[in-house]
């Protein structure tokens, strides 16, 4: 048999809020509606299943998270089952370090934001530096907005920024243990 630490943690056992599949408008729906129904009082616990997504969608129900946090004080707990790729990363990073656990075999990947876009010019000359210009500053400020949720992700771990985008541009995966090794989780369960 196998050592489990989940003793250590029972509200684990129980999530208030559960969501699975892609970080999309509708996972955000289901969250608020998961959010709404769970009692006032103790921990929140939210588990996530997820291959990735909107990394909108999961800011938006990270700062959700955070506000909740800042305004009533009350403690939110995430743990992360199977997988927690790329927006689930984004989610997980609106959580302190040591309030993040994942399951046995979990793995989290971690990349860059991704995106896909073509830039069509056409027209008289003066008026096509403003459209590159305007693709330019799309890409320096989601930048500055994948910086800012990678330092998050990283505050508190052994983790560093630098650390973290050198791997990020290649798809890091990190397994549990290495997760918990790294600072990036508290625990295993």
């Amino acid at each position: 048999m196998t050592n489990s630490n989940a003793i250590n943690y029972p509200l684990l056992a129980s999530p208030q809020i559960q969501l699975h599949g892609t970080v999309d408008d509708a996972m955000y729906n289901n969250f608020k509606g998961q959010l709404a129904a769970a009692t006032g009082e103790g921990p929140l616990v939210v588990s996530i299943t997820t291959l990735g997504g909107d990394p909108e969608m999961a800011r938006a129900m990270g700062d959700t998270i955070r506000l909740l946090r800042e305004y009533t004080g009350r403690e939110t707990l995430f743990l992360g089952k199977v997988a927690v790729y790329s927006a689930g990363a984004t989610f997980m990073s609106a959580f302190p370090a040591d309030k993040r656990f994942l399951t046995r075999g979990t793995r989290l990947m971690i990349h860059e934001r991704i995106m896909n876009s073509t830039v069509q010019l056409s027209g008289p000359l003066n008026t096509l530096a403003p459209v590159l210009l305007a693709k330019l500053n799309e890409i320096q400020d989601s930048i500055r907005i994948q910086d800012e949720g990678f330092a998050a992700l990283v505050e508190g771990t052994n983790v560093s920024l630098d650390e973290l985008r050198a791997k990020a541009p290649s798809n890091w995966y990190i397994e549990a243990e290495e997760a918990r090794n790294l600072g990036l989780i508290l625990d295993i369960i």
